[in-house]
């Protein structure tokens, strides 16, 4: 039973180990000038130059020592917005196969964003349109001399808080849609740049 959980035991760290392994590509220059790529670096060569890849082939940057001392080796804003930018950049490509799945989904999402911006429109011209009539009848009562009763005050006061509200609405959903095209955009463009070199 125990030379099972040895056994067990043994595979667990076996796997961990070639898990590790796998996710670390190396290129390093052998004594000849012969340039390598390999998960592992012979001895000899472990204290040379060496850069390791990611699992695109493209190398990772080591913080300067120099950089890391003067912050404690604590990750610079500059590190960290590149971390970000890394990060973004992997979602981009792992969501999207085309520039035109990116159009694709601008176009759905603007639909809806669209869609809510004239639903609001159609209700600010109802509550002007409200306004409007309210306003022309405290005028009938104004020409004839006569007190605009407290009811029509209150209407008055009701339209202009409504139509109030719904223009502030209207102005939040222009700029959601606005924000909407221009992320869309900007995810094109780097998607462009990723994949063509800004060709």
């Amino acid at each position: 039973m125990m030379d099972a959980k040895f056994l067990v035991a043994g595979v667990v760290l076996f796997a961990a180990f070639s898990s590790s392994a796998e996710a670390k590509l190396y290129k390093w220059v052998d004594d000849r000038g012969e340039t390598h790529y390999s998960e592992t670096i012979p001895p000899e060569y472990a204290n040379r130059d060496r850069i390791q890849l990611n699992k695109e082939g493209r190398e990772i940057k080591k913080p300067d020592p120099a950089e890391n001392a003067k912050t404690g080796g604590r990750i610079t804003p500059e590190e960290q917005a590149a971390i970000d930018q890394r990060r973004k950049d992997k979602a981009l490509l792992d969501t999207y196969s085309n520039e035109d799945e990116i159009d694709l989904a601008r176009n759905r999402n603007m639909q809806q964003v669209e869609a809510r911006v004239n639903s609001i429109k159609m209700r600010v011209q109802s509550a002007q349109s409200n306004l409007d009539d309210h306003r022309k009848e405290a005028d009938g009562f104004a020409k004839a001399g006569k007190k605009i009763p407290t009811y029509l005050q209150n209407d008055l006061a009701d339209d202009e808080e409504k139509l109030n509200g719904l223009q502030q609405q209207l102005i939040q959903a222009q700029e959601n849609a606005a924000s909407i095209k221009a992320r869309y955009d900007a995810d094109k463009a780097r998607y462009h740049e990723l994949t063509r070199g800004g060709k």
